[in-house]
């Protein structure tokens, strides 16, 4: 009896609990439970500036770096409907960039897109800087 409470005790602290699996999730998401990401979350703008220091050392080689974001925003927002089974946030702002200058972003949360279906995913597009069109002209696919 003892040992069953305290496994139930257990495992309603595992879903309940903030716990974080790879950075930004609770457990709870499988039981959608989840909280979408806004566009100013910490977790987003940390994997932006990751991402685009990686990008940048890999495929622009241009010395850039993201030094700070303003003015974030939702323009669009999608939710999860009978046949759309993805939630998504379009967001933009500007970054200050590590050259002086400032560029616009654009910016997309999926929630429940992550590794392994854990987390929310984000694509992003910096104007001016997506010299092969991956998000198309003028990062139309993130707007």
């Amino acid at each position: 009896m003892i040992a069953s409470n305290a496994l139930r005790f257990a495992l309603a602290a595992a879903i309940t609990m903030p716990a974080l699996i790879l950075g930004t999730v609770a457990p709870a998401e499988a039981f959608g439970w989840h909280r979408f990401a806004a566009c100013d979350s910490p977790a987003v703008l940390r994997t932006i500036t990751h991402r685009f220091s990686i990008a940048d050392r890999n495929v622009l080689h241009r010395d850039l770096a993201i030094e700070d974001y303003y003015n974030l925003h939702q323009n669009r927002y999608m939710p999860s409907t009978d046949t759309k089974f993805i939630a998504r946030r379009y967001c933009h702002g500007q970054v200050a960039m590590s050259d002086g200058h400032t560029r616009t972003i654009w910016f997309l949360i999926e929630s429940g897109q992550g590794f392994a279906g854990v987390g929310d995913n984000v694509e992003f597009c910096i104007s001016g800087l997506d010299p092969w069109h991956i998000y198309g002209a003028n990062c139309r696919s993130v707007r």
